[in-house]
């Protein structure tokens, strides 16, 4: 159900940036930046109603407020760093450890606690989303893999990192970029490559030195979770 939430919300920014680059169109002559966020913000409110509604232990609220609040502190401390985000790595474990629904709250309330400290703004949404499906493809591959394989795992996360500022770029694009079309993103994705590769790196590193202690630590958490809810 959070799942279709979130791509019924895609769909729909999808179809609106369509008709905004359509030549001849007036609707790129709106604030498309305000409109998308806002259908993102009530996309996001009603993937974390859902998840409110369902019962869930005290073992697992605590667990995804204390990893989002390590990716969050991870994030702000190296922000000296521009495009240096270890929340990325620490987002895409998460996932590929606890599965989806995990990774993609722990990705959204990351971004949403780190901007209480850098800034909130119309890019918040677009980050949680875009921090959420890190978190999304991380749990996919380790559904895919019967055990941990850092290989595949620093691949993903690797390739995460232009996936994130691509959709970043959205946010930045649709706000303050005119007019909206296709070379304009495309410059704006060029701008932020050099962002985009430090990140890329970043993660890169992250996953060779920390994935596997990472993955262990967070696998017997983990086990013993699995053994509590019995």
């Amino acid at each position: 159900m959070q799942l279709r939430i979130s791509l019924i919300s895609l769909g729909l920014l999808g179809l609106l940036l369509l008709l905004s680059i359509w030549p001849g169109g007036t609707l790129g002559n709106w604030n498309w930046g305000l409109l998308s966020a806002t259908i993102l913000t009530v996309a996001l409110a009603g993937f974390f109603w859902q998840f409110e509604r369902r019962q869930n232990s005290i073992v697992q609220l605590s667990l995804i407020a204390t990893i989002s609040s390590l990716a969050a502190l991870s994030r702000i401390a190296f922000v000296p760093v521009a495009g240096l985000q270890p929340a990325t790595f620490i987002i895409m474990i998460t996932g590929y450890v606890f599965g989806s629904q995990t990774g993609f709250l722990v990705g959204a309330i990351s971004a949403l606690v780190s901007n209480f400290f850098l800034g909130q703004g119309p890019w918040t949404p677009w980050q949680m989303l875009a921090w959420g499906i890190c978190g999304l493809l991380a749990s996919g591959l380790g559904q895919t893999l019967s055990a941990f394989r850092l290989f595949p795992f620093a691949v993903i996360c690797t390739a995460a990192a232009f996936l994130f500022g691509w959709i970043t770029n959205i946010s930045y694009w649709s706000s303050f970029v005119h007019p909206l079309n296709c070379s304009s993103y495309l410059g704006t994705c060029i701008a932020s490559f050099p962002f985009d590769l430090i990140h890329a790196a970043g993660n890169l590193a992250f996953s060779l030195l920390f994935g596997t202690h990472f993955y262990q630590l967070l696998f017997r958490f983990h086990a013993k979770m699995s053994g509590y809810r019995q």
